[in-house]
């Protein structure tokens, strides 16, 4: 059984509280995951390309794991999805679709209350919408996008006890797709 590949795109984990524990919990299983921490490789936020491309093609399973912040993802992660993701690597002429049919996924913590996220809500948008710009890319490379696993109310100072439940939830969402 091949290992889940899990990039952390997080610019300051020693203050996370979600992303944290669930790096601590998906650490349990070294046997299953490669935890890969874009913010610790990359200080200077130069990224290694061609790196980045060698491990998604070792990986069938992917995880793209951050906090959800101004409905959408940190700014680096949209750079290295610019950068890497590639015109004839990802998609195009030539060699492309090189992640073709490879299960991607998100895992986001997010402040606001799953209630707020929805038609009816604060924010009028579901989860689902907010985060269609990335299944649209996933699919345009012809990975298998799944759905999201999200822990909502961050920001609303969750117990241990709700931290810990969703670290167990996380490593069920990455063992069931």
């Amino acid at each position: 059984m091949k290992k889940t590949l899990v990039i952390i795109i997080h610019p300051d984990m020693t203050s996370s509280a979600i992303n944290k524990r669930w790096v601590e919990e998906l650490k349990k299983y070294p046997e299953r995951y490669v935890i890969h921490d874009l913010h610790a490789q990359y200080p200077d936020g130069r990224i290694d390309v061609q790196r980045e491309q060698q491990l998604l093609a070792a990986h069938d399973k992917i995880i793209f794991q951050f906090p959800f912040y101004w409905f959408n993802c940190p700014p680096f992660f949209k750079q290295w999805l610019d950068e890497v993701l590639t015109d004839g690597w990802a998609y195009g002429a030539g060699s492309g679709y090189q992640v073709a049919g490879k299960k991607m996924a998100l895992a986001i913590s997010a402040g606001i209350n799953k209630s707020d996220y929805q038609p009816s809500g604060r924010y009028k948008y579901t989860m689902a919408q907010l985060t269609a710009p990335f299944e649209i890319t996933f699919n345009y490379v012809k990975a298998d996008y799944q759905p999201c696993f999200v822990f909502y109310g961050v920001e609303h100072r969750p117990t241990q006890e709700q931290i810990d439940q969703s670290a167990r939830d996380y490593i069920t969402f990455t063992e069931t797709w």
